[in-house]
């Protein structure tokens, strides 16, 4: 069988440089998404936000960005991915400026509902362009730089929004936004390749019924969610969210199935390497949301450093993220995808297992080693199921399935800390001894460990701080045993399930039977008449 021809960039020098658009697009949204949890206290002072509009702040964006995601993956399959990449990028900018300005916390909560729409429209799109610039050779590094410019942010989006609250007020963690959005606008426009011609899809159903459905479902799971920190799992608000978000979710589906021209195309999980790469990689996002989580508090409260102090100290995991890229990229030609990325969850469970045997006692120097492995599991693992879901896409579908992919990524996400955060604070407050203390001082001990912090400060109280930081300690290693538990369970799936052949039967690297590569399934999909969208 004939291979098509690779995209037409696949051999311009230019495609590193339309790389580095898509990587800058999604960075600033990264940086964007972790920035805000710096500024909420100065926040809370200059506008008066409480603490349910503070909430809301960070609610409203996480909605948006959920629900959004579906709709445009097939708006961008329909009408072109740079057409709807380089408007999220606009939107993204105007809604950073409206941030400026923004006067009273409604205002504020409605920008930030503007930017995760905005990065709903970039997310998806720009993962789903890598094809059409990189040929299936490249295509599992320039995932490995994609996946790693998201991650960055999460550690260095503190670090950069404590330097401008120390230095400038607090519309700059906005303003900061304008001239990346303006130089990915520019290098977008100018380096991506046009959109294909879609004269025919106005001509096709929008599935109306379906976006509905899914924005609905998916808005009351995550609404749930986000309320469990502070109502708890037995919560009726919590349990009326996740309860109705999951038989939305199941009316959804069943309407996906019987509808003529569907939000999203479900056989896509017909495809072994979609079904069980997209759900290695939901695993993998519960996990490392969920130590996100759990870390810079660590890092903050116990052992004290500032936001820019934490920004820097979790960037092991990124450096570890980084090598694992390029480590993927010679062993899954080689060992193939079955191979690696039981092996990289392996290397997850066991970075989570060193972190939750963390003792009240212990300082950076073990916390940067059980991040680096954490960090090299992560990128083993999520590059090359990526990279196999990539390959599962048929032309006309990629933005279809990469909208399916980040959208229940994003769920995983979402759950993943709700779920551990209320693990972590059972944990905190089983270990936690307020004895001496009463009314608010010991409330706030038990409401957070920072809260312990100030209380112990105040009253010079040695003896409850101890208490907090090893209450803190505890309520962290299960939250991070759980986190090793769920990756050996990802592990165990993905040695069982993900396919030990290329499409059609072609026997892998290492003979007959071998894993095939991430390379070799997508000039194995190219081969029968799939070629990159």
């Amino acid at each position: 069988m004939s291979v098509p021809a690779p995209p037409p960039l696949a051999r311009s020098p230019r495609r590193w440089w339309a790389l580095a658009a898509l990587t800058l697009s999604v960075l600033i949204i990264a940086l964007d998404g972790t920035v805000i949890s710096v500024a909420l206290p100065t926040l809370s002072g200059e506008l008066g936000a409480d603490s349910a509009q503070l909430q809301w702040i960070n609610g409203g964006y996480l909605l948006a960005l959920s629900v959004a995601m579906l709709p445009v993956g097939l708006l961008g399959d329909r009408y072109g991915h740079k057409r709807v990449l380089v408007g999220g990028i606009a939107l993204f900018g105007l809604a950073s400026l409206a941030g400026t300005q923004a006067g009273s916390p409604g205002q504020l909560i409605a920008v930030r509902t503007v930017l995760g729409l905005a990065a709903a429209m970039i997310m998806p799109v720009s993962m789903a362009v890598l094809p059409r610039v990189f040929g299936p050779a490249e295509l599992p590094k320039a995932i490995g730089v994609w996946t790693a410019a998201t991650a960055v942010g999460m550690p260095v989006g503190p670090l950069v929004g404590g330097w401008l609250l120390n230095h400038f007020w607090w519309g700059s963690v906005f303003l900061f936004n304008v001239p990346v959005v303006v130089l990915a606008l520019i290098a977008s426009v100018w380096l991506l390749p046009a959109d294909r011609s879609r004269d025919r899809a106005a001509a096709v159903p929008f599935d109306t019924v379906g976006t509905v459905l899914s924005a609905l479902g998916i808005t009351a799971l995550v609404y749930g969610t986000i309320l469990v920190p502070g109502d708890g799992w037995g919560s009726p608000k919590v349990l009326a969210g996740v309860i109705g978000g999951a038989a939305l979710l199941a009316a959804f589906t069943a309407w996906q199935r019987r509808c003529p021209h569907p939000l999203v195309d479900l056989r896509l999980f017909d495809d072994p390497r979609f079904r069980w790469g997209t759900l290695t990689a939901v695993f993998v996002n519960f996990a490392v949301m969920g130590i996100m989580f759990v870390v810079p508090q660590y890092l903050q409260a116990v052992l004290g450093h500032d936001a820019f102090g934490t920004g820097l100290r979790v960037l092991p995991l990124i450096g570890g993220l980084m090598a694992a890229a390029a480590l993927s990229e010679a062993l899954v030609p080689r060992l193939g995808a079955r191979v690696v990325v039981p092996a990289g969850l392996v290397v997850l469970a066991a970075g989570t297992m060193i972190g939750a045997a963390t003792g009240g006692g212990d300082g950076y120097g073990y916390a940067a080693l059980w991040l680096t492995m954490t960090g090299l599991g992560f990128g083993l693992a999520v590059v090359p199921a990526t990279s196999l879901v990539m390959a599962s896409l048929p032309a006309g579908r990629a933005g279809q399935g990469t909208s399916l992919l980040e959208t229940v990524q994003q769920v995983g996400g979402v759950l993943g800390v709700a779920g551990l955060g209320s693990l972590l604070s059972a944990g905190y407050l089983a270990r936690l001894s307020t004895d001496g203390l009463d009314g608010p001082p010991a409330a706030a001990a038990r409401d957070s460990v920072s809260g312990a912090d100030a209380v112990a400060a105040r009253l010079h109280d040695p003896g409850l701080l101890a208490s907090a930081h090893g209450a803190f300690v505890h309520g962290m290693s299960l939250a991070l045993l759980v986190c090793g538990a769920i990756a050996l369970v990802a592990a165990v799936l993905a040695a069982a399930f993900l396919p030990a052949r290329a499409v059609g039967g072609e026997p892998g690297p290492a003979g007959a039977g071998a894993v095939p590569s991430a390379r070799e399934v997508a000039t194995s999909t190219a081969d029968h008449g799939q070629s990159p969208a």
